[in-house]
């Protein structure tokens, strides 16, 4: 069908729009979020010199979670934040990726707010 868009197409648009209002700066960096079917991820970023400060993944080793579930996400919350506390780094502006705030993302969000991040 001519003008039919799939969901990351969608997505995408979001991001778009959103990344439009948000950005990252060296006394607030981004913490950004994308998570695929099987893998989660974030990365604290400074968008005012393009460099990403702190990162953690579901694909590290010493993951005994995969990443397709919330126990995971709530793990890697927790260790980008550490990561980012060891930086210096106490403030992020939060990037949902154009994903809902729901599900993986926001125990994510909410693990990272635990170990001390404020966003």
């Amino acid at each position: 069908m001519a003008g039919k868009q799939n969901r990351d197409e969608i997505r995408l648009r979001i991001h778009r729009r959103i990344r439009k209002k948000l950005s990252g700066t060296t006394e607030r960096p981004r913490l950004a979020v994308f998570r695929s079917v099987a893998h989660i991820y974030a990365q604290v970023i400074d968008d005012s010199k393009g460099v990403t400060l702190a990162s953690a993944s579901s694909t590290e080793k010493g993951i005994t979670e995969t990443g397709g579930n919330i126990a995971a996400a709530t793990l890697i919350g927790r260790r980008v934040a550490e990561r980012a506390k060891e930086q210096g780094i106490g403030t992020v502006v939060f990037d949902r990726g154009g994903y809902q705030y729901h599900g993986r993302v926001k125990a994510l969000a909410e693990a990272a707010r635990e170990a001390g991040l404020e966003f």
